[in-house]
């Protein structure tokens, strides 16, 4: 396994390319916008695209979906069915955001807790993680030990909960259940900021360790 990291849209977003490095065969996490930059890295790669996943509806996570999709005839999937205010919110979203225009779209399909996800011979357990937003998911690769976070948890920080159905509790109890419940050695990959692990936020993350205020 490879984990390629592009920063995009004047958010720095993390966007992700998963390779399995047996096939060669890859999926893009949360491409938030620089549709281009993403393409050339695939092309620098000489990955095989097999699907775009998304851990929740913010524009600066799914910008770049749609035109992915289509470059590739490859599927959207993800996030939970609840994020699909966030979805048919784009327009709105654009304008509070400061981005282009741009119009709606639906992911391919919705994804559900437990659910497993596949690329090449790597594999995924999609967790639901509400909180910062209602439909979030977190995809854990237990056989390497990796965790794609998306906006749930930051090193040293937790996800904004002051959007449309964000709520401060639900996303502290997301993070006990689903991600403090892994070993302290699973890497977390999140949307925005520097890679840390579950460990490392257990012990010094101000939110979660007690020590906040």
């Amino acid at each position: 396994m490879k984990i390629h990291t592009i920063p995009v849209t004047p958010f720095m977003q993390n966007c992700r390319i998963v390779e399995c490095t047996n096939t060669k065969q890859a999926v893009v996490v949360d491409p938030g916008g620089d549709t281009q930059k993403i393409v050339e890295k695939f092309n620098e790669l000489e990955l095989q695209p097999q699907a775009v996943w998304l851990t929740h509806g913010h524009l600066d996570h799914v910008g770049a979906a749609d035109e992915l999709a289509s470059a590739y005839n490859i599927d959207i999937v993800g996030p939970h069915a609840d994020e699909q205010f966030w979805f048919d919110a784009l327009p709105q979203q654009a304008q509070m955001f400061g981005f282009a225009p741009r119009p709606t779209f639906l992911p391919t399909r919705w994804l559900s807790h437990g659910e497993q996800l596949s690329v090449g011979d790597l594999s995924f357990e999609v967790r639901l993680c509400p909180g910062h937003t209602p439909g979030h998911v977190i995809l854990v690769d237990h056989d390497n030990k990796i965790t794609l976070v998306g906006d749930v948890i930051f090193k040293g920080s937790i996800g904004r909960t002051d959007f449309p159905k964000g709520d401060g509790p639900t996303l502290i109890a997301s993070i006990e259940r689903e991600v403090l419940s892994l070993a302290d050695d699973y890497r977390i990959l999140s949307g925005h900021g520097e890679d840390t692990s579950v460990g490392h936020e257990r012990l010094s993350n101000p939110f979660i360790s007690g020590k906040f205020g």
